[in-house]
């Protein structure tokens, strides 16, 4: 095995999760990331803590939305409800053996089972912001995402550990300078109300007042690196043009343009698959409005791997997120989907906030 996956396994269960003896840590993925699993769960089983493992299969999940009727998409298992109350802390693995399992399957369908596990998630979430369940998702490297990313599977296992600096001696003591770079951009831009995004194609203001600007440095996402917030719901004015592929639930939509008047999503287009664009965002109310506004800080991950864990921290880009706001942000914003949408600002490009340029060409300037 190679060492970064224990020495990973130990960030993730010592650092990101901070988990405590006697926890109950469910540990979750598909079969292809067995080897980090098994190693999360030796590791969780030496620290004293009570670990258990739930595979995601694929083939049912494909199957199930393919087959089953509205009144099975509709029901909601108690059993995910006792587990959401249950549980301690998460661990989820994201490991693929095919990543467009999904790809045939009805847009309704999907939409609908989502809309169906909303209490479920709905739940999760308000724990995790009340601090009773932590969680923190990460990549292991398999031949379907390296494929995905346009890279051999040595060259995209490099991709990802070097992007958790799995490579160095510690780890753990990098993170925590990120964590205290990024406070710092927090604290000042806890300061401000009115953001405007500048670039190529895009035009876009909103605003921010009120809402809490939160520095993620690897403890709910790793690898991680941004700084986001939850803008207000109604104020997003213009356009903007997402510079790559949106990626949700197995499916590509290229060239996504969309325009917001008061906070609403009114036009949107694509280059491709803008039928699928379009369903999920008559998912619910809240699918056409923004959650979550976010600017990428790691500059380690310098090109696009079609994977949203790394894609969304590339330093140099910010992203919006369609749907649902993330709770600690103070964003109000509720629906079935969250989905993050990027966009590269290292090229001719600026924010400002209250008029005063705080980001150009891909750097901040505060």
């Amino acid at each position: 095995m190679d060492p970064r996956i224990k020495k990973l396994a130990r960030v993730l269960l010592h650092y990101s999760l901070k988990l405590k003896k006697g926890q109950l840590l469910r540990i979750q993925g598909e079969l292809v990331g067995l080897p980090l699993m098994n190693a999360a769960f030796e590791e969780a089983v030496d620290m004293g803590a009570n670990p258990f493992l739930k595979l995601r299969i694929p083939e049912q999940e494909e199957y199930f939305l393919k087959h089953a009727g509205d009144d099975q998409l509709k029901y909601l298992n108690p059993v995910n409800r006792y587990e959401t109350e249950k549980i301690d802390a998460v661990l989820h693995i994201w490991a693929s053996q095919n990543t467009r399992y999904l790809s045939g399957v009805d847009p309704r369908k999907q939409a609908l089972a989502m809309k169906t596990l909303r209490p479920v998630r709905d739940r999760f979430y308000k724990r995790v912001n009340e601090k009773t369940l932590s969680w923190v998702g990460t990549q292991f490297p398999t031949h379907a995402d390296a494929q995905e990313a346009d890279m051999s599977l040595e060259d995209y296992r490099e991709f990802v550990f070097k992007a958790g600096h799995l490579n160095s001696t510690d780890p753990v003591k990098h993170w925590k300078k990120v964590a205290r770079e990024q406070d710092r951009l927090a604290k000042i831009l806890n300061r401000f109300d009115k953001i405007h995004v500048q670039s190529k194609d895009t035009d876009l203001k909103l605003r921010v007042k009120g809402r809490k600007w939160i520095n993620c440095a690897g403890t709910e996402n790793f690898p991680d690196g941004e700084i986001f917030t939850g803008p207000l719901e109604d104020t997003a004015e213009g356009v903007i043009r997402y510079s790559f592929p949106a990626i949700y639930m197995g499916r590509e939509v290229e060239d996504v343009r969309l325009e917001f008047r008061k906070g609403r999503v009114i036009k949107e287009s694509a280059g491709k698959n803008v039928e699928f664009l379009s369903k999920m965002l008559d998912t619910d109310k809240g699918a056409r409005y923004i959650g979550e506004f976010a600017i990428g800080t790691n500059y380690e991950i310098k090109q696009f791997s079609k994977n949203i864990l790394f894609d969304e921290k590339i330093g140099g880009t910010c992203h919006l997120a369609l749907g649902a706001s993330i709770l600690e942000s103070g964003g109000k914003n509720k629906s079935s989907i969250h989905w993050d949408m990027i966009c590269d600002l290292k090229g001719d490009s600026q924010i400002t906030a209250d008029g005063k340029i705080i980001y150009r060409n891909g750097k901040f300037t505060i």
